[in-house]
């Protein structure tokens, strides 16, 4: 071998070795677990994501908001990358029975899966794609204002199991031992069937709390590790709480800058790692609310700057994040069907990349995940907490303001001999001459500084970086001399 293309070669290899350590964050690799404070919840409607096959699309009307788009179950299969990128763990895919309304609300038949999304060797074939890619796959199942068409309700022999509801719909009788087995078998029957991941139960109505826990423990003695949660409010033993309250602070507080944030503990679920108090959902608009967008957009704000600091902020605070689907493109709407858009996978923003970034590190950090909360400073919009466990000390930078802020922590928080490490601005940060560690953010960014023991100099990298050097300027001297020899060569 050419000696100045062999020491090019090992200068490349040893630059490249000197290097890997700074990496960027990488895409989440999650692991499949079975404590749902691990989880992060991507929540989509089949029918509103992507039409692969036009072939079932049989009541379709694009002139309809309120009609069926043509969404279906191999569609999410051939998105799925999408979601797996910004690092969720749980997809949540709404209600997939027969059904007359295009969100799954009205449904006919518990039994069946609305053909307008699919077979049900499509749904196993996309609950086999969802494992592989070491996701967990949650569906919808409304207890109650499904069609008065359902079967049950056809049935003369069932004319006490419901109550006709203002819209035209049906609420059943949950106070009816009868329909209480009829509905958990429904639920039990079809995870079994599936082996699905999680069940959401949605319209609870009236249903009483012993009925609920009934009907849970089914499903946990049918499916074992399956999540079961509520999208309302619930004294029912739901594995994750759900706050009513929780989106309107979460919009006030982000919605623009300088925000009165006193309020953003209060949706919290278990913050300490001793609490026994169940996790609760962190969201910042759901299928059923007004968009975020919509309102960051009323107060002229840009909505993808306003989306990446209230989603770094939901994913670094103590509970489970649920992100509707839309989020990562600035989907805008009041109310359903308009803030039900059909999917734009022609809109490009960094959005997802970001939310990747900040999953990645989410999911490779329990402490992240699970650990102790405490905070430290919150005034209009500059929140920043600590999280930590034994193994891992993180404080979180929320700097939701107009302006440049800073926070000085002591050695009482921080501790001797250390150094803040920025992963996401990618900023070192080591004490003063008094011990202090000054932490300064630019206006409307997140930054999470995990805790180190500070390393004074990596000898190796020194050592490997002279390598560097040496074998750069040899290479550099070669080619000068090999230069000069040419020249002589071609003036005799």
């Amino acid at each position: 071998m050419n000696v100045a293309k062999w020491i090019s070669t090992v200068v490349a290899s040893a630059l490249l070795a000197t290097t890997m350590g700074f990496a960027p964050i990488a895409k989440a690799e999650t692991e499949v677990t079975h404590n749902i404070k691990d989880e992060s919840i991507y929540d989509l409607l089949v029918d509103r994501y992507f039409n692969s096959s036009v072939e079932n699309d049989y009541n379709v009307d694009a002139r309809d908001q309120n009609a069926f788009a043509g969404g279906d179950l191999t569609g999410i299969a051939t998105k799925l990358t999408h979601i797996q990128d910004m690092g969720f763990t749980i997809l949540s895919i709404g209600s997939i029975f027969s059904t007359e309304s295009y969100d799954g609300s009205a449904v006919v038949d518990y039994e069946s899966i609305e053909r307008q999304f699919g077979t049900a060797k499509e749904f196993k074939s996309l609950l086999a794609d969802v494992h592989k890619g070491k996701m967990k796959l949650m569906v919808d199942f409304p207890l109650n204002n499904v069609s008065k068409n359902h079967v049950w309700a056809k049935d003369n022999a069932n004319s006490d199991w419901y109550e006709s509801a203002d819209n035209g719909r049906i609420n059943w009788n949950t106070e009816n031992p009868e329909v209480q087995k009829a509905l958990i078998n429904a639920a039990t029957d079809f995870a079994k069937k599936y082996d699905i991941d999680g069940i959401r139960l949605t319209n609870l109505g009236n249903s009483d709390t012993a009925f609920l826990n009934e009907m849970i423990q089914s499903l946990k003695d049918t499916n074992k590790g399956i999540y079961v949660i509520s999208s309302e409010d619930s004294d029912a033993n739901f594995d994750m709480s759900i706050n009513k309250e929780t989106i309107d602070i979460y919009q006030s507080i982000f919605k623009n800058v300088d925000m009165d944030s006193s309020k953003v503990e209060q949706p919290l679920g278990t913050v300490n790692k001793d609490d026994a108090k169940k996790p609760s959902a962190i969201m910042l608009d759901s299928l059923n609310s007004s968009r975020f967008t919509f309102a960051s957009a009323n107060e002229n704000m840009y909505p993808p700057t306003r989306i990446k600091v209230a989603m770094a902020a939901m994913f670094t605070l103590p509970g489970v994040p649920v992100m509707t689907y839309g989020t990562e493109i600035a989907q805008n709407g009041v109310q359903a069907p308009e803030s039900h858009a059909i999917f734009d996978f022609k809109t490009k923003d960094d959005i997802v990349s970001y939310i990747g970034d900040v999953q990645s590190v989410r999911n490779k950090s329990e402490t992240l995940r699970t650990g102790d909360f405490k905070l430290l400073q919150n005034k209009d919009g500059f929140i920043v907490f600590e999280r930590s466990s034994d193994d891992e000390q993180w404080i979180v930078v929320v700097n939701n303001t107009k302006n440049t802020q800073h926070i000085d922590l002591g050695k009482d928080i921080i501790g001797e001999n250390k150094e803040l490490h920025g992963l996401l601005e990618s900023d070192i940060v080591r004490p003063n001459d008094k011990g202090v560690y000054r932490l300064v953010v630019d206006r409307e960014i997140v930054e999470l500084y995990q805790v180190k023991e500070h390393a004074g100099l990596n000898i190796s990298y020194m050592i490997s970086l002279g390598f560097v050097y040496v074998l750069f300027i040899t290479f550099i001297v070669l080619v000068l001399r090999k230069s000069k020899k040419n020249r002589k060569a071609k003036n005799n």
